[in-house]
């Protein structure tokens, strides 16, 4: 028996409502980001969250460092449909505020709010107002009464002590998440916590870094324990703009097959090559990406010649390889030649009529 299929076994995963979404067992893995704005900045906050939930994110985290901060949740929460999370750091009076302002969620770290009565206080405003919690710890805020121990085993003990004074209260409508920038302790510390408990997890690595070498690094991490059906909700954690979090968090699922999407594959181009594939690619990528949103599954094949274009993408839907003047567009056996200032046009026409097909 795989571990996945154990894990399942053992626990049902918990059903967890965050607003008016679902995180827990069968439910869709949930795509989440942060702000990076100053949150009292009400202008700028709403119009960053504005453009996460216009490229697909379905959670969105803003930090509460100060209750000027949360005078601006309040008209943030109002504004919005999709679910607001509180991110609450040292004070638990933030964290009582912040659910009174419309937080659907709130977010404590276990290395900074320790203390059981300002816990029991933050879980009786969280029933009155039907609020979930997520204990989150991370490898930088750990409880000290495990510091000594493994890594790993820090990360997971201290978000379940937590979890268990919550518990001792009452409380039940909690997501667990345990980060680490290290992949390996990361992906040994939800393993812990998912072999104790059947909380919803909310994955993630912590600091990953910028750029590619950020989102590899989440990928892989996120990944595995995605493969193994570990994990509810996810966080791609970039030093980068939050848009490109939501994007990377939603490739990572789609190359899991668990998120429907366009899944565009492309050659690696060579001497061959009669068409510029980096920039095509990176045109039907932003053609289609409406597509992704309306969460309609097709796959597109980006190839530079035709020597190898059709047979190579023959198990695409639709595909697209260079020619001397253009392009072909291929597709259940049928070739159409059109020229470069025609691609988008055609394609889309292709795709619409792809999808028209196949209507469910």
């Amino acid at each position: 028996m795989g571990n996945s299929d154990r894990y399942r076994q053992i626990f049902m995963i918990k059903n967890v409502k965050i607003g008016n979404r679902v995180i827990g067992e069968d439910k869709d893995i949930l795509v989440q980001s942060m702000t990076n704005t100053k949150t009292y900045d009400l202008e700028s906050t709403t119009n960053q969250i504005r453009d996460l939930i216009e490229n697909g994110c379905d959670i969105v985290r803003v930090s509460i460092p100060d209750f000027e901060s949360v005078d601006s949740l309040k008209k943030i929460t109002k504004k919005f449909s999709i679910p607001i999370v509180a991110d609450i750091h040292f004070n638990y009076k933030l964290a009582i505020e912040s659910i009174k302002a419309g937080a659907a969620k709130i977010r404590i770290n276990p290395g900074n709010i320790e203390r059981e009565w300002q816990l029991r206080e933050i879980v009786k405003i969280a029933k009155d107002y039907k609020a979930s919690i997520r204990v989150g710890s991370n490898s930088g805020s750990l409880n000290k009464d495990f510091s000594n121990m493994e890594p790993y085993i820090a990360l997971g003990e201290s978000a379940l002590k937590q979890v268990s004074i919550l518990e001792k209260y009452g409380f039940g409508d909690i997501v667990i998440s345990a980060k680490s920038s290290s992949v390996t302790d990361n992906y040994n510390a939800n393993k812990y916590i998912r072999e104790r408990v059947n909380y919803p997890l909310h994955l993630g690595i912590t600091e990953s870094g910028f750029g590619d070498s950020g989102i590899i690094k989440s990928s892989i991490g996120i990944g595995m324990l995605l493969k193994e059906k570990i994990g509810e909700t996810i966080r791609v954690s970039l030093s980068d703009t939050p848009v490109k979090e939501v994007k990377a968090g939603i490739d990572i699922l789609k190359s899991l097959d668990l998120r429907k999407g366009v899944n565009i594959i492309s050659c690696p181009t060579c001497a061959r090559t009669e068409i510029n594939v980096m920039e095509l690619t990176r045109k039907v990528k932003e053609w289609t990406a409406e597509y992704d949103l309306l969460n309609r599954e097709i796959k597109i094949a980006v190839m530079g010649c035709v020597v190898n274009g059709v047979g190579e993408g023959k198990n695409a839907d639709i595909g697209i390889a260079g020619t001397k003047n253009g392009a072909i567009i291929f597709k259940n056996g049928r070739l159409i030649n059109v020229k470069l200032d025609q691609i988008k046009d055609i394609l889309k026409r292709e795709i619409d009529n792809y999808f028209e097909r196949n209507k469910k």
